[in-house]
């Protein structure tokens, strides 16, 4: 039979229960193997819960230290209801003087005490009794959050100022650094929000007119790291000369939003929009125009493009390598069986080999074929390949070279590349 004797308000902070004719304390920490949330309970006296009763502070402070007991207890192991117990009457009945230095000796849940409103100068002095004078039933989670924050950045050295931390409140990154950036106004001091936006115009002007286009050798909404890096860096560069009071993690969050932004845009842009539909439409004589292209991926599987599609050939291409680019899968062939012409993409070796029919196959043979080879940089030079071929044929890769015929001389050449 369990009865609760003492609840407050708030539900998290521990209750005191009659177990048995028996008082305990029960808190709820932590979690099991299957995720749900684990209860733990230990026994407390009378006069424990006297105080309990009229002394929040104290109330907390006993579930502060008490909550690493749980922590050590794991998914599925039991309380140390010895150590929880040995806790109740320093904590709970000695001086304030004693208190504090036992919190100076055990592992206690600081956050949390922050949380409830724990006054985070004296904490950080170890007078947590005082500390505690401004404690509220009521928990302030985001308040916890920001401390540890400000604790991560301080042993990384990082000390932030009243702007820095205003950008990191626009952007959402204040807590942490990973989420993704958003414009978010109403989180800034309205004192400081035109400093901030002076400096984001900054960013705006760096970056106008480059954008990050998709990559889809790493799926469909991937996109091109190093049009990302340049972006980044060029906005870094610009914040850091317009603006040099700023810390790192400031202006890395001002680029990040920025490259965050354009990339965004590129995956809720059609391919036809992009710059491949504007490089199918340059110039290259109607003669040079393909009327059937076929597709290929390295496990064989074809797709066909025809010219009276409503897509275009680089458009309906990339998608091919988006849906099927894969680790063990990363060499495309892009063909013109009516031309004898071709061209093979070695994702994994940033390189591509242009496939040219010398000779028919006659009586059986089997044709004669020249192949080269070139190196490419990164997904922007093969879209430009690929957009060159489609135009044009073979013949429009020349001015992309130089094409090597000797494929061990080309081995060498990739090796060097990659060697810097």
């Amino acid at each position: 039979m369990r009865d609760t004797v003492f609840r407050r308000r708030s539900g998290w902070i521990p209750n005191v229960i009659r177990e048995d004719d028996e008082l305990k304390l029960m808190l709820g920490a932590g979690a099991d193997a299957n995720h749900a949330p684990r209860t733990f309970t230990f026994s407390i006296g009378e006069a424990h819960l006297a105080v309990i009763r009229e002394d929040l502070a104290r109330h907390l402070l006993l579930w502060s230290a008490v909550l690493p007991l749980c922590d050590a207890a794991g998914t599925q192991g039991r309380l140390d209801e010895s150590a929880a117990v040995a806790l109740l009457d320093p904590i709970l009945l000695s001086a304030p003087a004693d208190v504090d230095a036992l919190f100076q000796r055990i592992r206690w849940d600081r956050g949390r005490l922050i949380a409830h409103g724990a006054d985070i100068d004296l904490l950080e002095r170890g007078q947590v009794c005082a500390a505690m004078r401004a404690a509220t039933e009521t928990s302030d989670g985001r308040r916890a959050q920001e401390y540890h924050a400000d604790r991560r950045r301080a042993e990384r050295g990082v000390v932030l100022g009243p702007l820095d931390a205003a950008l990191l409140m626009y952007t959402g990154q204040y807590l942490h650094g990973s989420t993704v950036p958003r414009r978010m106004p109403d989180a800034v001091d309205p004192a400081l929000l035109p400093e901030v936006m002076r400096v984001i115009a900054s960013a705006e002007q760096a970056c106008a007119g480059m954008r990050i286009g998709r990559d889809p050798r790493r799926g469909k909404r991937a996109t091109d790291k190093l049009a990302w890096d340049r972006m980044a860096t060029t906005v870094d560069a610009a914040v850091r000369r317009a603006h040099p009071e700023l810390v790192d993690d400031a202006v890395r969050t001002v680029s990040f939003l920025m490259c965050s932004e354009a990339a965004d845009h590129s995956r809720s842009t059609p391919m036809e929009d992009g710059e491949e539909a504007a490089g199918d439409r340059a110039d290259f004589g109607e003669s040079a125009r393909k009327t059937i292209l076929s597709f290929t991926d390295d496990k064989g599987v074809e797709r066909k493009w025809f010219a009276d599609n409503p897509r275009t050939a680089t458009a309906e291409f990339w998608e091919f390598v988006g849906d099927r680019s894969a680790a063990d899968n990363e060499v495309f062939t892009i063909e013109d069986e009516e031309m004898g012409e071709g061209i093979q993409l070695h994702f994994y070796a940033d390189s591509i080999a242009r496939i040219t029919t010398v000779h028919e196959g006659e009586g059986g043979s089997d044709p004669e074929y020249q192949v080269e080879y070139s190196l490419v940089d990164g997904i922007g030079g093969y879209r430009n390949l690929v957009s060159a071929f489609v135009r044009g044929g073979c013949a429009a890769l020349e001015q992309h070279g130089p094409w090597m015929t000797d494929a061990a001389e080309f081995e060498r050449a990739r090796r060097r590349r990659n060697a810097h």
